[in-house]
């Protein structure tokens, strides 16, 4: 050891000695100045922590500020320790393994911050810069104390990911967890169980509350949301601690279970939440009654991305409150793939249409006094390039929301007039049939259905009484205004218009006297109650005999014809035949088919 430095001698200085700096020599001995490499003075008095480190990683120096953090008073030895484990530089692997590479001297330098325990018991935090001895074969660890800035940065961290009106954490550090629970999950670790499970909810009418009362009120009831939630999640017992309560925003929470145990369980803390909601609110005298929302989703985390666990969150909770809010809704990948296929629907309607994806079918209408082909109902079908051929019910209703149902229904009108023409070309010697083309109530607003009609009639050269239009009973009972006046026009022009599904809306046959319409199409609810007398076929239903032959009797006095739907058996044709029924449509006649059918049923005369 190097000799004790001269001081006084009264009864005051007899206090422990003062740590004592060593430096040792690749011989073991301890020699008064340190190796030529290292200035021994400075190395010793400096006011910074200081270690020296052989390539093996052993302490061979240690300056008096290294003692006075590492050991104070007491008198272990540092020399000769192992300093990765002084400095919990072995903790980590990549950490360890980069600063075997700087003993190696295959890497120059090594910064890290970790936290140790100071000689006199707490905690400090240190940067340590591990780099190489210039002319020795030795490392230097030089120390720096940075707890008063690590606790500056988590006090301001703490700001920064928490919610300044309810406290909890905020959007940030919940996704900040939610990333590392998914990380974590991927890994084997015993006693996890690889799951995750999330609650996500908002709360019903929160902003009648803010209109009302103001956001001051808001606020507290915010606050008080918070309390229950952090209640509720505390109650939950779990290896893993009680799940985050977060707010993501307005009147948004989260709560996230890592290490779920399975669905029940996070649908326990959903329900339980909700009771928790359920009490009133006492806020400063005004009592408040909210309820939630809540979307549940459970899954393995493997596979799992923030991203789709937060689609699938949104999803379930927007389930929830089209289901009536003040509920839980757990995620459903069924009910998912349904509304996933709406979206790519939705997207891919307007280009597919300019791709040429759609097609038609036509159904015959048939005379039901002589069996002969009287026209055709144009039906749209839609050649996906993933689902395959689509009907009608899958997309044409997302048509009509996101506004193509104008592109298409022009579409859908001149393929059909033209192929109506095409037969007419074809087949000079028998009577022509008329096709007749579903029109959507948004066509009529939205475009101008009447400068389309005229005009793709004037393309195709096709007569207008071989045109028929078809609109829903809803759409067109008690049309004013523009729809009105888009009819009567169509009318005059000759076209002629249908009611389709008659019997289903309004059924107010009143209007019929003074709308342009003059057919009246019977929906099949009515025709399939004429059941027929085949062995085991249901016997008729009187009453729907009698509302299909009123409906007939009174169309006819209106100077309506009548076209009943979905016939599909010989029984339900005769006996419509005999009420006086005009047209007949359905399977018994036939499926929709495509034009060339028609042409051979035309040729066949």
């Amino acid at each position: 050891m190097s000799a004790q430095p001269e001081g006084p001698t009264t009864a005051a200085e007899a206090a422990p000695p003062a740590p004592r700096p060593e430096i040792l020599t690749e011989s073991g001995r301890t020699p008064e100045q340190p190796p030529k490499a290292v200035h021994g003075a400075a190395f010793l008095a400096a006011p910074q922590p200081m270690l020296l480190v052989d390539r093996d990683g052993l302490v061979v120096g240690a300056n008096a500020a290294a003692y006075a953090l590492l050991r104070g008073e007491h008198a272990q030895p540092l020399l000769g320790q192992v300093a990765a484990e002084l400095l919990d530089l072995s903790s980590d692997p990549r950490t360890w393994d980069a600063y075997r590479e700087v003993l190696r001297g295959r890497q120059a330098r090594l910064g890290r911050t970790r936290r140790i325990k100071h000689a006199a018991g707490h905690s400090v935090w240190v940067r340590i810069t591990v780099s190489p001895v210039p002319d020795a074969d030795l490392v230097l660890l030089s120390l720096s104390d940075v707890t008063a800035h690590r606790e500056l940065q988590a006090r301001l961290r703490h700001l920064q990911m928490h919610d300044p009106v309810t406290r909890l954490p905020n959007r940030a550090l919940f996704f900040e967890r939610l990333a590392a629970a998914l990380e974590a999950g991927t890994y084997e670790i015993t006693g996890a169980t690889g799951r995750v499970g999330l609650c996500y909810l908002d709360l019903d009418g929160f902003k009648a509350v803010n209109d009302t009362l103001g956001h001051h009120v808001g606020d507290r009831l915010l606050a008080a949301v918070a309390e229950r939630l952090t209640a509720c999640a505390g109650r939950v017992r779990h290896s893993a601690g009680a799940p985050l309560v977060a707010r993501l925003g307005g009147d948004e929470f989260a709560l996230l279970v890592e290490d779920s145990t399975g669905t029940e369980q996070v649908t326990e803390l959903a329900q339980s939440v909700l009771r928790a909601l359920q009490e009133p609110f006492d806020l400063s005298g005004q009592r408040l009654s909210v309820s939630a929302s809540i979307g549940v989703v459970e899954r393995q985390v493997t596979g799992t991305t923030t991203t789709g666990l937060m689609q699938a969150a949104d999803t379930t909770l927007y389930w929830a409150k089209a289901d009536g809010k003040a509920r839980w809704t757990l995620f459903e990948p069924e009910r998912n793939a349904h509304r996933m296929t709406r979206q790519a629907l939705s997207s891919e309607l307007r280009p597919a249409i300019e791709r040429g994806e759609f097609a038609l079918e036509y159904q015959p209408l048939v005379q039901l006094d002589d069996g002969g082909l009287r026209g055709v109902e144009a039906l749209v079908r839609w050649r996906h390039r993933q689902f395959g051929l689509l009907t009608p019910n899958r997309f044409i209703g997302i048509a009509e929301e996101d506004g193509s149902i104008v592109q298409l229904g022009r579409w859908v009108l001149r393929t059909a007039c033209a192929q109506a023409r095409r037969w007419q070309l074809e087949h000079p010697g028998v009577p022509p049939v008329f096709v007749s083309v579903n029109v959507a109530v948004r066509q009529v607003w939205d475009s101008d259905l009447v400068s389309d009609v005229a005009r793709i009639l004037a393309e195709t050269e096709l007569a207008p009484e071989l045109l028929q239009l078809e609109l829903t009973e809803s759409a067109v009972m008690g049309s004013a205004g523009r729809p009105l006046q888009a009819l009567q026009a169509l009318s005059d022009m000759g076209v002629r218009i249908a009611i389709d599904d008659f019997g289903t809306g309004y059924s107010n046959l009143a209007y019929l006297s003074r709308l342009p319409v003059s057919v009246l199409k019977l929906d099949g609810a009515f025709v399939r109650g004429f059941q027929g007398i085949e062995a085991g076929a249901a016997p008729a239903d009187p009453a729907d005999a009698m509302i299909v032959e009123a409906l007939v009797q009174l169309a006819h006095r209106l100077g309506l014809t009548v076209t009943a739907e979905c016939v599909e058996t010989a029984e339900q044709a005769e006996r419509l035949r005999r009420i006086g029924c005009d047209t007949g449509q359905g399977w018994w006649y036939s499926r929709p088919v495509a034009p060339e059918r028609i042409s051979r049923l035309l040729a066949d005369g």
